[in-house]
């Protein structure tokens, strides 16, 4: 815990790893949606006609997007090709924040995860940029640790 006065130097967003059960995928790239929404509900109460009453409601986890340099690594396909032919296989998982000297710093996990979206690289003659595949996971619950 940072103590009072001394200032903490923030983590760098790109020293991190993704880890989902049974999946040895090399290095991400990118990860995002690690976000959780509560409802607002407004309830009046009798008599007290001046003041709406706002209490929490459902809370909503949004989908984790990964993006990786196309490989020759077939896991993440066949996870996904599981879902296509009817068959969802959920999994667990945990974003890994690590600082400049590869030691876990802050952990976010996510539950009952199941790959809702798969997009191919986008191909270009003229380019030189790494082939990049993205991944859209549906999750239950997110949690940091």
């Amino acid at each position: 815990m940072a103590q009072t006065g001394v200032p903490a130097d923030p983590y760098r967003n790109y020293n991190f790893l993704v880890e989902i059960d049974g999946i040895a995928q090399a290095s991400f790239m990118e990860c995002s949606g690690l976000d959780a929404t509560t409802e607002i509900v407004e309830y009046r109460e009798g008599g007290d006609n001046a003041t709406i009453r706002k209490l929490p409601g459902k809370t909503t986890y949004s989908d984790i997007t990964l993006k990786w340099g196309l490989s020759d690594s077939k896991e993440i396909w066949a996870w996904r090709k599981q879902v296509i032919q009817g068959t969802v296989q959920r999994k667990n998982g945990s974003i890994v924040l690590q600082n400049d000297a590869g030691q876990e710093q802050i952990r976010w996990n996510f539950f009952s995860a199941w790959p809702s979206k798969y997009d191919g690289p986008d191909f270009n003659a003229k380019g030189n940029d790494v082939s990049v595949d993205t991944l859209t996971v549906s999750c239950e619950r997110v949690e940091r640790a």
